[in-house]
């Protein structure tokens, strides 16, 4: 699913499951002293299929560490982003001299619990999901816009290396599958982000790829 939304020269990788082959590598297990079976499943899968990105540019099989506010740690020469969600993990991976940064999310396709949409969107937002929402009713455009909003915060910290919350970015979400973030911070390395979404079998999936 992810791929659809992704441009050449970016690696990707998938699992609806949780396989049984998939296994952490040495120095994994210690980022999961005290994580339940869910994380464990969820950590372990998405490093699974991140390895299978990175087999797919010709590079090897490597540890993948969470760093700085859990960001995953890349190989050198690599840049990339994970995502996982009920039934769906997912990692897309490109060389540094071909993309500056990526952003990948997933959620399942339904509407946000109560009360999350207030936290997270900016008021001039609502009037455009309100339109959107009339025009195409089976879109669940709230859950559409975390979504997105997690995309662009995973292509944001790796380079900027710094908190970007929910309301420091005001997100266009468009019905021919593209979105567009207004970055509004101060002295920030990205005045904005352009990114693109799709819906299938139950879920969301939205990308940024920023090229170097």
């Amino acid at each position: 699913m992810i791929e659809r939304i992704l441009p050449p020269g970016v690696a990707t990788a998938a699992a609806y499951h949780d396989p049984p082959e998939a296994a952490l590598l040495p120095g994994e297990e210690t980022a999961l002293a005290r994580a339940v079976e869910k994380r464990r499943l969820e950590f372990t899968t998405v490093r699974w299929c991140a390895r299978r990105a990175l087999a797919d540019l010709g590079l090897p099989p490597v540890p993948i560490m969470p760093g700085e506010r859990g960001a995953p740690r890349w190989p050198d020469g690599v840049v990339g982003s994970m995502t996982h969600c009920d039934g769906y993990r997912a990692a897309a991976i490109a060389k540094a001299g071909d993309m500056l940064t990526l952003g990948i999310d997933a959620e399942p396709h339904g509407p946000l619990p109560e009360g999350v949409l207030d936290a997270i969107a900016r008021e001039e937002e609502l009037p455009l999901l309100d339109e959107l929402t009339r025009a195409s009713p089976d879109v669940h455009w709230d859950r559409l816009l975390f979504c997105a909003k997690e995309s662009v915060y995973k292509a944001w910290f790796p380079v900027a290396r710094r908190w970007l919350g929910f309301e420091d970015a005001t997100l266009t979400l468009e019905p021919d599958g593209t979105f567009t973030a207004k970055v509004l911070v101060p002295d920030a390395p990205f005045t904005g982000f352009t990114g693109r979404w799709t819906i299938t079998d139950g879920l969301i999936a939205t990308a940024i790829a920023v090229p170097a």
